[in-house]
């Protein structure tokens, strides 16, 4: 998605939690997509707000164009430092919920929130009305959902294909 929005970047950034058992798996999908894009990849990591800054001053030496910031609690936590950041140095970011471009990041692609707290809900309902909660089946949430922000899009100077616009289930205007 975030490549469809910038297609003319050539070095992408990944941030990613090295505390979180996923950041390998992960950069190792990043690595491979951005082979197949032609791009080159810039890992960072961060496990503090501290580290966030750090990792930052290290993608714009890099002269990273674009940023995936990798799906974990902590920089869901810290998403108003990561999009004030993003915007500061004019690095268009896409992350995995909605809350980035809620608090000014440009996009996000992930599963819906509110559509898995509709699923824990049906589920708490069920086991109220007595249904033991082992004899419930595993779910998860299979909706995902696009979520563009147009005001930092356009502060960042990006026009957005009308494909992606498309899509998305969102725009922020």
């Amino acid at each position: 998605m975030l490549h469809e929005a910038v297609p003319h970047v050539t070095a992408m950034g990944l941030l990613v939690n090295p505390s979180n058992p996923n950041a390998q798996p992960d950069m190792a999908e990043a690595n491979e997509a951005a082979k197949k894009l032609g791009l080159a990849l810039h890992v960072v990591s961060a496990g503090t707000a501290q580290e966030i800054d750090v990792a930052f001053a290290t993608l714009v030496e890099r002269r990273v164009q674009a940023l995936v910031i990798d799906g974990d609690a902590f920089f869901s936590a810290r998403r108003l430092q990561l999009a004030s950041l993003t915007t500061r140095h004019a690095i268009p970011a896409i992350f995995a919920t909605r809350e980035f471009p809620d608090a000014g990041g440009m996009m996000s692609y992930g599963a819906s929130n509110v559509e898995a707290d509709r699923q824990g809900g049906i589920y708490v309902g069920r086991i109220l009305k007595g249904e033991k909660p082992a004899d419930l089946p595993v779910q998860q949430s299979v909706k995902v959902e696009l979520i563009i922000n147009m005001i930092t899009a356009k502060t960042l100077g990006i026009a957005l294909p009308l494909t992606l616009l498309g899509r998305a289930d969102e725009v922020i205007e």
